[in-house]
Protein backbone atom coordinates (compact mmCIF):
# COMPACT_ATOMS: atom_id res chain seq x y z
CA UNK A 1 0.00 0.00 0.00
CA UNK A 2 1.37 3.45 -0.76
CA UNK A 3 1.83 6.19 2.10
CA UNK A 4 -0.29 8.48 0.00
CA UNK A 5 -2.88 5.97 -0.03
CA UNK A 6 -5.21 6.35 3.21
CA UNK A 7 -6.37 3.29 5.15
CA UNK A 8 -10.58 2.88 5.19
CA UNK A 9 -11.86 3.18 8.74
CA UNK A 10 -12.18 -0.75 10.26
CA UNK A 11 -15.93 -0.11 10.61
CA UNK A 12 -16.53 0.35 6.80
CA UNK A 13 -13.48 -2.48 5.71
CA UNK A 14 -15.98 -4.16 7.72
CA UNK A 15 -19.05 -3.20 6.08
CA UNK A 16 -18.18 -3.09 2.33
CA UNK A 17 -16.39 -7.22 3.34
CA UNK A 18 -19.87 -8.04 4.85
CA UNK A 19 -21.56 -6.67 1.54
CA UNK A 20 -18.95 -8.41 -1.01
CA UNK A 21 -19.67 -12.03 1.62
CA UNK A 22 -23.64 -11.52 1.42
CA UNK A 23 -23.57 -10.39 -2.32
CA UNK A 24 -21.18 -13.60 -2.92
CA UNK A 25 -23.57 -16.10 -1.18
CA UNK A 26 -26.64 -14.95 -3.18
CA UNK A 27 -24.68 -15.26 -6.11
CA UNK A 28 -23.70 -18.67 -4.94
CA UNK A 29 -27.21 -19.80 -4.16
CA UNK A 30 -28.20 -18.57 -7.74
CA UNK A 31 -25.92 -20.15 -9.50
CA UNK A 32 -26.62 -23.42 -7.29
CA UNK A 33 -30.52 -23.30 -8.27
CA UNK A 34 -29.57 -22.49 -11.79
CA UNK A 35 -27.90 -26.66 -11.91
CA UNK A 36 -30.23 -27.81 -9.07
CA UNK A 37 -33.62 -26.87 -10.63
CA UNK A 38 -35.30 -29.97 -12.48
CA UNK A 39 -37.28 -27.83 -14.99
CA UNK A 40 -37.37 -24.47 -17.11
CA UNK A 41 -39.92 -22.40 -14.97
CA UNK A 42 -38.01 -23.46 -11.71
CA UNK A 43 -34.74 -22.45 -12.72
CA UNK A 44 -35.78 -19.20 -14.00
CA UNK A 45 -36.40 -18.12 -10.41
CA UNK A 46 -32.45 -18.44 -9.37
CA UNK A 47 -30.78 -16.44 -11.76
CA UNK A 48 -33.53 -13.37 -11.80
CA UNK A 49 -33.92 -13.18 -7.66
CA UNK A 50 -30.75 -14.13 -5.80
CA UNK A 51 -28.37 -13.91 -8.67
CA UNK A 52 -29.77 -10.52 -9.14
CA UNK A 53 -29.58 -9.75 -4.87
CA UNK A 54 -25.89 -10.79 -5.03
CA UNK A 55 -24.66 -8.27 -8.24
CA UNK A 56 -26.33 -5.92 -6.25
CA UNK A 57 -24.30 -6.95 -3.01
CA UNK A 58 -21.60 -6.60 -4.99
CA UNK A 59 -22.64 -3.10 -6.67
CA UNK A 60 -23.51 -1.48 -3.11
CA UNK A 61 -19.79 -2.87 -1.79
CA UNK A 62 -18.69 -0.81 -4.78
CA UNK A 63 -20.24 2.25 -4.34
CA UNK A 64 -19.95 2.79 -0.57
CA UNK A 65 -15.95 2.37 -1.50
CA UNK A 66 -16.45 4.41 -4.28
CA UNK A 67 -18.13 7.40 -1.48
CA UNK A 68 -15.51 6.88 0.85
CA UNK A 69 -13.18 8.10 -1.75
CA UNK A 70 -15.58 11.08 -2.14
CA UNK A 71 -16.45 9.85 -5.95
CA UNK A 72 -20.12 9.79 -6.38
CA UNK A 73 -20.71 6.19 -7.50
CA UNK A 74 -23.18 7.17 -10.10
CA UNK A 75 -21.90 4.40 -12.55
CA UNK A 76 -22.39 1.64 -9.47
CA UNK A 77 -26.26 3.53 -9.34
CA UNK A 78 -26.89 3.06 -13.10
CA UNK A 79 -25.80 -0.21 -12.89
CA UNK A 80 -27.88 -1.10 -10.24
CA UNK A 81 -30.75 0.60 -11.58
CA UNK A 82 -30.62 -1.34 -14.87
CA UNK A 83 -30.21 -4.58 -13.64
CA UNK A 84 -32.95 -4.47 -11.03
CA UNK A 85 -35.19 -2.93 -13.99
CA UNK A 86 -34.33 -5.42 -16.73
CA UNK A 87 -33.71 -8.80 -14.84
CA UNK A 88 -37.62 -8.69 -14.29
CA UNK A 89 -38.63 -7.94 -17.61
CA UNK A 90 -36.18 -10.41 -19.13
CA UNK A 91 -37.48 -13.13 -16.40
CA UNK A 92 -40.83 -12.17 -17.71
CA UNK A 93 -40.38 -12.28 -21.48
CA UNK A 94 -38.62 -15.67 -21.30
CA UNK A 95 -41.54 -17.63 -18.79
CA UNK A 96 -44.14 -15.97 -21.84
CA UNK A 97 -42.01 -16.99 -24.33
CA UNK A 98 -41.82 -20.67 -22.70
CA UNK A 99 -45.64 -20.84 -21.74
CA UNK A 100 -46.19 -19.97 -25.86
CA UNK A 101 -43.72 -23.11 -27.29
CA UNK A 102 -45.65 -25.32 -24.20
CA UNK A 103 -42.71 -25.91 -22.29
CA UNK A 104 -43.36 -28.95 -19.53
CA UNK A 105 -42.90 -28.22 -16.15
CA UNK A 106 -42.93 -30.60 -13.37
CA UNK A 107 -44.40 -28.69 -10.47
CA UNK A 108 -48.00 -29.97 -9.94
CA UNK A 109 -50.83 -28.33 -10.79
CA UNK A 110 -52.72 -26.23 -8.58
CA UNK A 111 -55.92 -27.60 -6.30
CA UNK A 112 -59.34 -26.71 -7.61
CA UNK A 113 -60.43 -23.79 -6.02
CA UNK A 114 -63.90 -23.93 -4.35
CA UNK A 115 -66.57 -22.18 -5.60
CA UNK A 116 -68.57 -19.81 -3.75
Amino acid sequence: MDASTPSLPPLLQVLIAALLAVGGLFALVGAIGLLRFPDFYMRLHAPTKATTLGVGGVLVASMVLSWTRGEPGVHELLITLFLFVTAPVSANLLAQAALHGRVPSRAPPPPDQPQD
